[in-house]
């Protein structure tokens, strides 16, 4: 899991220096050029830097030991840090975004249409060098996990990843947005399409924001393992000696690399003591071998004290 933790360090680095650069330059085309797309295109890029910046700020905190008073460790800070950045996101780069285009349509101007074309082309491709990075981890971790990407991307609890993804991916479409923007706008000399495609991208950073949001809010209330993953755990639980079968299990994703899992065990009426406790050594030896996600493993025998509704209700 360090490992991963590692390669999404690098992601994020990877991808915030690449953002960085490529707000300046937009900046300064987007200022020289009059250019109502390159001044939006310019806000994507700085929101998404203060983002990254975020989202490294969130994986530096999520890795803290766990002390006495946050026992299950500081994993749910990354959710809250990447909620933080999707917030931002939404009124920095969105909102500026469609208020900037609709004051570009409403007062035109002209702009530098070359330089504009030679910044977006140079932002393309160090957008792109940041997108494959992107692809190459997230490719490595579905490889991992024996899942397709697609569906690992949307279950990830490393929501950083998924920031990064959808960021870089959001970018490039706001590139070939703002440079049709453009185009058009030179050959009709209407700037309506200028100002429209900075309204688009603006639109493009509320859908990704939104989508982050829902996302990081879902791990901060608490969310289980995916269910092919509770499948597989129950499944090695009701493999294990002396079990006859699990009357329920719950998990909890503590943090992008922490998972917490109870169960309400039956055992076997002969089994001893004894028989009991080694076989429930055994199966969290084997949880944690197969899943090294699972940090916190706590069996409870099936029985008197199964819990009712109405014990379930909060006092």
């Amino acid at each position: 899991m360090d490992e991963v933790k590692s390669e999404s360090v690098l992601t994020v680095l990877i991808a915030g220096l690449m953002n960085l650069a490529i707000a300046i330059a937009k900046l300064v085309a987007g200022v020289l050029s009059g250019s109502a797309a390159m001044v939006s295109e310019a806000a994507h890029s700085a929101a998404d830097t203060v983002t990254e910046f975020m989202l490294y700020v969130a994986l530096r905190n999520s890795v803290k030991p766990a002390d006495e008073a946050h026992p299950f460790g500081y994993g749910s800070t990354a959710y809250m840090w990447a909620a933080l950045a999707a917030a931002f996101t939404f009124v920095a780069g969105g909102l500026f975004s469609i208020t900037h285009g609709v004051h570009s349509m409403q007062d035109g101007g002209e702009a530098d249409y070359l330089l504009s074309y030679v910044v977006l082309a140079i932002a393309f491709v160090l957008e792109g060098v940041s997108f494959v990075r992107t692809i190459v981890q997230l490719r490595s971790e579905s490889r991992r996990w024996k899942v397709r990407p697609r569906l690992f991307l949307r279950h990830t609890p490393d929501t950083t990843l998924k920031a990064v993804f959808l960021e870089d991916f959001a970018a490039l479409i706001g590139l070939v947005l703002a440079a049709l923007g453009l185009m058009l706008t030179e050959i009709t000399g209407n700037p309506v399409f200028d100002g429209g495609a900075s309204v688009l991208i603006g639109v493009l950073l509320l859908i990704v924001a939104v989508l982050l949001g829902h996302a990081n809010l879902s791990l901060l209330i608490g969310r289980s393992l995916p269910r092919r993953f509770r499948e597989a755990v129950r499944a090695e639980l009701e493999a294990a000696e002396d079990i006859v079968a699990v009357q329920e299990l719950l998990t909890l994703q503590l943090g992008p690399t922490s998972v917490l899992v109870a169960a309400r065990i039956d055992y076997r009426d002969s089994a001893s003591g004894e028989a009991i406790e080694h076989t429930s050594q055994a199966v969290e030896a084997r949880l944690r071998a197969r899943f090294p996600m699972i940090r916190y493993v706590f069996l409870s025998p099936w029985g008197a004290a199964t819990l009712t509704e109405e014990d379930r209700k909060p006092r």
